[in-house]
């Protein structure tokens, strides 16, 4: 199985030359700081950065400089620093090419569920609704099973939706997945050591497997 920079280790990898980026809260934060080298990608924080760096190292954190998660981040050379209203302006007329997200839930039409537990304290959904509105491609980072042991990839979302039909991949400690068009999670690649059959029996939703299913490369 893979652990949380696993899992952001192998997100990195759909990050393509050119792209706008947005990293949401959790594991996507971590995808910064595995973006290849040679791969030009500009990171949106949704608090108004454009031009977001890896994490700084301890010692060297500005206090001033935080992403939309509250954490301490670099800028990098060229980077802008805005308003919420000039970041979410960006957002909503599609700027952003790319949103990473974490996840509650995502059904196996695309719904995700990521920003509410009834019966328990949220401080709002942030801004996953408009994210998740938005951007052309959507890929979440999630555990494939909560610590119930329960599957998180399901027929039917159960938790307050987010967005719906909107989600295109997931990656999971265990696999990585297509959500596809006319619905059901296709199953890509499973993480190093683990069966198809563990896969299968951790995946609640409709899941098609087609043929031999490589092992991902981290």
């Amino acid at each position: 199985m893979l652990d949380k920079e696993g899992i952001a280790k192998r997100i990195a990898k759909e990050v393509k030359d050119g792209y706008y980026v947005n990293l949401g809260i959790g594991i996507p934060t971590l995808v910064a700081n595995y973006i290849p080298d040679d791969v030009d990608v500009i990171l949106q924080s949704e608090n108004g950065l454009l031009g977001m760096g890896p994490f700084p190292f301890e010692g060297e954190e500005d206090p001033d400089t935080i992403n939309a998660g509250k954490q301490t981040i670099t800028k990098l050379a060229g980077s802008a620093v805005f308003d919420s209203a000039m970041s979410f302006g960006m957002i909503r007329a599609k700027k952003v090419n790319l949103t990473i997200l974490g996840a509650m839930e995502v059904s196996e039409n695309g719904d995700i569920a990521n920003w509410k537990i009834p019966g328990k304290m949220v401080k709002g959904m942030g801004g996953a609704m408009d994210l998740v509105a938005s951007a052309e491609n959507i890929i979440v980072a999630m555990q494939h099973v909560n610590k119930a042991g329960e599957s998180k990839l399901l027929p039917n979302c159960t938790l307050p939706l987010t967005g719906i039909k909107c989600v295109k991949k997931i990656v999971t400690e265990l696999a990585v997945l297509d959500v596809l068009p006319e619905g059901g999670f296709k199953l890509l690649e499973r993480a190093p050591g683990v069966t198809v059959e563990e896969i299968k029996a951790a995946t609640a939703g409709k899941l098609i497997i087609e043929g031999e299913i490589p092992e991902m490369v981290i």
